[in-house]
């Protein structure tokens, strides 16, 4: 795979990505849909897109994932759709990442890795940060939604963590999406009376799901296999910066000096402990 090949996949998911931030802000802050709705059309889109690319790969699925991955897949997809019921696309991304990546950075302390002073200097500037956004004043985010994005990180990063040793990437993904299917639907049966839709809501759940998280997905674990460990997780720092940009652009919604300030300080932080050498065990 050609050098100029790779650049273009992996700016094509971190697109992805980004647009799955603005995909469910856009839905749940103008149109009817509700959070819990847009999440199962979500999760059924990207499962169908995921057995069709599986399906053109000539592979199966009925042994692929697990349950227990499943159910962090599908905690996650619930604590970002309701979040997103309150937050600012550039801020959700933001929390989001700033989650993920601590979840994942904490397990690997907890598995007995060390770090460096630089890196525990980047630890407290990103924390810093992230105390920065959250703490109470006119711009700060609000808490509730804050909380849920939060979750939804830690969610993902122990999903992420989960599927280093899943196998084959895409197959193991559609395996987890075919059985968060099984719990979005039990919870949107449960939640049946507040439903609400339209077909602009719809539109973009399935969007979401067959692309941004389907067809997104598949793009970036073709870019992975190119990647080493450092690089796909500093990349990965671009998608709120991506989101904030969308968020001005599509919704309008405005880049305060707060929510800058912490990104610099957060996403930088996380870049300092990835990027630099850990020390000797």
């Amino acid at each position: 795979m050609s050098r100029t090949r790779i650049i273009v996949l992996t700016l094509l998911a971190m697109t992805a990505f980004a647009g799955n931030s603005l995909l469910c802000r856009f839905a749940l802050k103008h149109t009817g849909i509700d959070a819990a709705s847009f999440t199962s059309i979500r999760l059924i889109s990207g499962a169908v897109a995921l057995c069709l690319i599986v399906q053109i790969r000539g592979g199966r699925r009925d042994t692929a994932g697990s349950w227990l991955s499943a159910l962090a897949l599908f905690a996650y997809a619930y604590g970002f759709s309701f979040a997103y019921t309150s937050l600012a696309a550039a801020t959700g991304a933001l929390l989001l990442f700033a989650a993920v990546q601590a979840t994942m950075i904490s397990y690997g302390l907890w598995t007995g890795e060390c770090l460096c002073r630089r890196q525990y200097a980047g630890l407290i500037c990103a924390y810093g940060g992230l105390v920065s956004l959250l703490w109470p004043g006119l711009s700060a985010p609000p808490l509730p939604g804050s909380i849920l994005m939060l979750v939804a990180g830690v969610a993902w990063g122990i999903y992420s963590l989960r599927g280093r040793n899943a196998g084959d990437p895409l197959m193991a993904t559609t395996g987890n999406f075919c059985r968060a299917v099984f719990f979005t639907t039990v919870l949107s049966l449960v939640l049946f009376s507040r439903a609400s839709l339209d077909s602009s809501g719809i539109g973009a759940a399935v969007v979401s799901g067959a692309l941004a998280s389907g067809v997104g997905y598949a793009i970036w674990y073709a870019a992975l296999r190119r990647l080493n460990a450092t690089r796909a997780a500093t990349v990965q720092l671009s998608v709120p910066v991506i989101a904030a940009v969308g968020g001005l652009v599509f919704l309008g919604e405005p880049v305060t000096l707060r929510l800058l300030i912490a990104a610099t300080a957060i996403l930088g932080g996380i870049a300092v402990v990835i990027i630099d050498k850990p020390c000797a065990s």
